[in-house]
């Protein structure tokens, strides 16, 4: 019997973090990441420290939070960035 159009169909794949489907076509991306209050005092802390974070601080940091690197590591970058638009503000 020939195959029905689901059994054929190939998973999603990714490719440079982007989840695409049949290798084609609308990029997906993921969902963004909703952070607790505790998770952002914690990480607005941190960057009242610094704005900056060594590797071995960012995965200690991830860890104690529940978090990847790469949240922590956008989260900063993207804190940074928020922080310099104010400043310039004044």
């Amino acid at each position: 019997p020939p195959l029905s159009p689901q059994e054929h169909e190939k998973p999603p794949t990714i490719t440079n973090g982007e989840l695409r489907i049949n290798g084609k076509g609308k990029k997906l991306r993921k969902p963004r990441t909703i952070y607790s209050s505790l998770q952002l005092q914690a990480l607005n802390q941190r960057f009242q420290q610094t704005q900056y974070l060594a590797l071995p601080e960012r995965a200690e940091l991830a860890a104690q939070l529940g978090l990847t690197q790469t949240q922590v590591k956008i989260w900063f970058q993207n804190k940074r960035s928020k922080y310099k638009k104010i400043m310039k503000q004044g």
